[in-house]
């Protein structure tokens, strides 16, 4: 550094020079820079979403402000948000169109776009997806549709929030409005003065927040007014919300233990709840919604298709009665819902079912001393609070099945050697819930109304269809217990239209102790030619080329996207040509991303390899994990654990041999590919420092041109040069020779001139040789 202060000091027009440089610099960099704002071009503004002629007040210019003076002029309001690029959004804006032009006298439709930079509507909203759609019921909001972007299912979901609650005016509608397959919740108001009780804003709310959880609206809310009506389902006393449940016996809200607030009496309803028929939406996308679902127990997937807008769902109702029946654990006459007026309900009062009891199965632990199918432990809610053991007609538990009821579910407030005591069938148990707080703890036979089906081993035909009770109480047993699921077919499938006895009849069929149905494999075509060296397996042929109680078969399991597969098809291949000619002995191969295989014969990884002996299928021996999969180590494993090649002793003997062999030239060839592994590296490394070597010619070449056509400028610039100089001389050499000559004749001009004003002194002169010159000095000075 103080070099170079130094130097500056030394040559203060370097430190000028450079100042200025950096001048020039910079004025040049502004230059730049102040020139390029003009080449990124200014956003275009946005324009509207929506169509002029649309009934959709289209913000978009995202004017947060004007959404809630909007908002103020109308009952209910639709906020559309979206941003133009988004093609949900595009695909979205159809059906939004379409439900406004239906509902715009009923319902504010306002679109705001959330995406454009300078509206309050991006700077104050912070969302990840686009569209949103939130619907406002006065001052209650927002509510967020989560369901399909559809116009039917959209129409439905606003018609929900328009109307909440419905109005309940007789026993018929009351009878109708419980007679549903989703829950039931009824409120109780008496509208005498005011214009409205108040607790009534309370329900309303509550029907909202349930709209807030679940948008298809499967809880039901509904208002009663009238005294006369009230008394039908045993309400008297004015703000009551009652819960109709077709299993258990119904509630009413406690009062006395929570606050009568919204949101405690929606998170009651969703607690307390029951539900015959579960809805699943796909999203269409990868997901684990129905790994979530599924690993709850056996499902019923139901595709059919669904109608948000029709009056009445009359396949809808039909599954929903085989799910009633099917849940239903009382052997009484079952209610049909077909009749409006039942005399059931007429004579008692209340809604059939009402008091019904529930059967909850308990699960018990796998033991082989005790059969799983026919005698199960089970919960029996009954309403009765005063349950004896001695008048409940119900058969005894075996020791173990009670112990594992016991021990398994919560019951174990009360010991089993109390019950032993008591010699009780079935025990009184305290339930969290009041005031209907016991109930009774039951096991029970499981009694056909017809004759089981034989063992599977006999193909036998599937079950005749029964009657619409026979399938009451089939939730009772432990392992395949339904649960039901529906799906819109419009989206999933298809469902065909008449499937009342053919679900019934599929439904006994799987839940007989002998089951005659079978899992639908999918699998490959057959190959051709059956007579290869590799047998190819599919999910037709693997019972009987796996299962021939005459060969021993090691199978190969592999994928096409299984890339270690491929690499094992040389080790295959030679394994296959070891044993050709054993006619006790096949080597076959499944493609499982292909053919679907009974369960109890898949396996979690690939690749893999099974050994199923001969006369021992079900001693199958799967090959060792942590083991290499090479040939000599798969030879090993045959031998160990097949009978027949243990027996053959000289062909052991020759296969000993062979395996030596083969080990040797293993040996041999893992010694030839290390030398050439080798070798291969040796060249890889020469050609790699000739390539280096190469590339630093080249730049050294390229050095010695760039130096020779400098050195090449610089010989023509001093050429030039050396012209120049060459001219100037011989300028001034033909200048010198005319001054010479001018000089002689000066010389001679003088000489005349003296000669003739001084001739004796110019004789004189001349003759001692010294005036003259000096004279010539004098004059040339003058």
């Amino acid at each position: 550094m103080n070099a170079v202060v130094n130097q500056m000091a030394r040559r203060p027009d370097l430190l000028c020079g450079a100042i200025v440089l950096s001048c020039l610099l910079i004025l040049a960099i502004k230059l730049t820079f102040s020139r390029a704002k003009n080449v990124v071009a200014p956003a275009r503004p946005p324009i509207r979403f929506f169509s002029q002629n649309a009934p959709v007040v289209d913000l978009f210019l995202g004017q947060l402000e004007q959404v809630e003076r909007l908002r103020s002029m109308a009952e209910v309001s639709l906020v559309f948000i979206y941003a133009p690029w988004c093609a949900h959004s595009i695909a979205a804006r159809e059906e939004v169109q379409k439900v406004a032009w239906r509902l715009s006298k009923e319902v504010q439709f306002i679109a705001i776009n959330c995406w454009w930079h300078h509206g309050k509507c991006r700077k104050q909203q912070n969302l990840y997806q686009y569209p949103v759609i939130q619907l406002f019921y006065r001052r209650f909001g927002p509510i967020d549709y989560k369901g399909p972007f559809t116009a039917a299912y959209l129409e439905r979901f606003i018609h929900r929030v328009i109307t909440p609650l419905t109005y309940l005016p007789s026993r018929a509608i009351l009878q109708d409005f419980l007679s549903y397959h989703e829950p039931g919740v009824v409120g109780y108001f008496e509208f005498n003065a005011s214009p409205q009780p108040p607790g009534y804003i309370i329900f309303l709310t509550s029907a909202l927040q349930a709209l807030k959880r679940d948008y298809r609206g499967d809880v039901r809310f509904g208002v009663i007014t009238s005294k006369q009506v009230a008394e039908a389902i045993s309400v008297r006393e004015d703000e009551t919300v009652y819960m109709h449940r077709h299993f258990n016996t119904s509630l009413i809200f406690p009062r006395a233990e929570l606050n009568f607030t919204s949101e405690n009496i929606c998170g009651w309803v969703y607690e307390h709840g029951e539900s015959v028929l579960q809805w699943l939406q796909p999203h269409g996308a990868k997901s684990r919604l129905l790994e979530h679902e599924l690993s709850k127990g056996a499902a019923l997937l139901l595709f059919l298709p669904f109608d948000p807008l029709a009056p009445s769902q009359p396949l809808l109702q039909q599954i929903g009665d085989i799910a009633l029946q099917y849940h239903t654990c009382d052997d009484g006459e079952w209610w049909e819902r077909t009749s409006p007026h039942d005399s059931l309900w007429q004579t008692s009062g209340r809604p059939p079912l009402a008091s019904a009891p529930c059967c909850n199965t308990v699960v018990l632990p796998r033991l082989d001393s005790f059969s799983r199918t026919h005698n199960v432990c089970e919960l029996c809610l009954d309403q009765s609070a005063a349950v004896r053991p001695s008048e409940v007609q119900a058969p005894r538990c075996t020791f173990l099945q009670m112990e594992a009821a016991l021990d398994s579910f919560y019951l174990k407030r009360h010991s089993f050697t109390h019950l032993l005591a008591n010699s009780a069938a079935c025990s009184n148990v305290i339930n969290t819930y009041s005031p209907l707080s016991h109930f009774s703890a039951c096991c029970k036979t499981l009694r056909p109304s017809f004759t089981p089906p034989p063992p599977p081993q006999e193909a036998a035909p599937l079950a005749p269809g029964p009657k619409a009770t026979n399938i009451t109480g089939l939730s009772c047993r432990t392992n395949k217990t339904l649960r039901f699921y529906l799906l819109d077919s419009t989206y999933t499938g298809h469902l065909q239209e008449s499937l009342k006895d053919t679900l019934e009849r599929f439904i006994w069929n799987y839940s007989v102790p002998y089951s005659p149905l079978k899992r639908h494999l999918v699998g490959a075509s057959v190959p051709k030619s059956l007579d290869s060296l590799i047998r190819e397996v599919t999910t037709a042929s693997f019972l009987s080329t796996v299962m021939d109680p005459e060969k021993d078969v090691l199978l190969f399991y592999y994928t096409q996207w299984c890339g270690f597969c491929t690499v094992l098809n040389h080790i295959i291949i030679q394994l296959a040509q070891l044993f050709q000619g054993n006619g006790k002995f096949t080597v076959a191969r499944v493609n499982v991303a292909r053919n679907d295989l009974p369960w109890e014969f898949m396996v979690d990884h690939f690749p893999t390899f099974l050994f199923f002996p001969r006369d021992r299928k079900q001693l199958s021996v799967k090959f060792p994990e942590g083991l290499p999969i090479t040939l000599p180590n798969l030879v090993r494993f045959i031998l160990q654990h097949s009978n027949v090649l243990q027996r053959a002793g000289t062909r052991a003997g020759l296969l000993q041999e062979e395996l030596r062999r083969l080990q040797v030239e293993v040996r041999l060839l893992q010694r030839a590919r290390e030398q050439l592994s080798q070798q291969l590296s040796q060249l890889w490394k020469e050609k790699r420092r000739l390539s280096l070597h190469a590339q630093a010619l080249e730049s050294h070449n390229a050095e010695l041109q760039q130096q020779g056509q400098h050195l090449e400028v610089l010989y023509q610039e001093k050429n030039q040069q050396l012209l120049d100089t060459v001219s100037k001389l011989q300028a001034l050499a033909d200048a010198s020779e005319s001054l010479l000559a001018e000089n002689t004749l000066l010389k001679i001009l003088l000489a005349s001139i003296r000669e003739k004003a001084h001739p004796e002194a110019s004789t004189e002169r001349d003759f001692t040789g010294e005036r003259p010159e000096q004279d010539l000095k004098n004059h040339e000075h003058s």
